[in-house]
């Protein structure tokens, strides 16, 4: 218990508060922990996505152009 008081009366107002990553960026590490998440998401669906229109072009569109030509 004293470890704890004395940890409060270093902090002062900042006791329990969210740690920021930078002093000058208020951004919380749980926030930037959830923007990381959102991101690596996001670019993993960009990525299948690219996949998807790449399989879309290169394989099914020649079909179609072969059926047309005849």
């Amino acid at each position: 218990m004293g470890e704890s008081k004395r940890r409060k009366e270093a902090l002062g107002e900042k006791y329990g508060q969210e740690e920021t990553i930078l002093p000058w960026l208020p951004l919380s590490k749980k926030q930037a922990q959830q923007a990381y998440k959102v991101t690596t998401t996001g670019a993993w669906i960009g990525i299948g996505v690219m996949v998807a229109v790449w399989v879309t072009i290169r394989l099914i569109g020649p079909a179609f152009g072969w059926w047309s030509v005849q």
